[in-house]
């Protein structure tokens, strides 16, 4: 399931912000410092993550921390989906 997520989120980013140019993205390189995702990024991810997994993304949650990499996004996105079933 997981696996699937982080395809899920890596196909969004690259066809969204890289436009289909993988150029050796990895789970771990910041978008904000590779400058992949702007402020404005930001928002479609989000509305893209609400969309896509039917979750709320409160103000609380709009840190770097949760949204910079493909491996934040995947770990966020886990305690959300995890909070979201409970």
């Amino acid at each position: 399931m997981q696996n699937a997520q982080r395809d899920t989120l890596r196909q969004f980013v690259v066809e969204n912000f890289l436009f289909g140019q993988v150029d050796n993205l990895s789970d771990q390189d910041s978008f904000l410092e590779k400058g992949i995702i702007d402020s404005t990024g930001i928002l479609e991810l989000i509305s893209f993550l609400e969309r896509h997994y039917r979750i709320k993304i409160a103000d609380e949650d709009l840190i770097e921390q949760n949204f910079d990499s493909i491996d934040k996004l995947m770990a966020f996105l886990s305690r959300k989906l995890r909070v979201s079933k409970d």
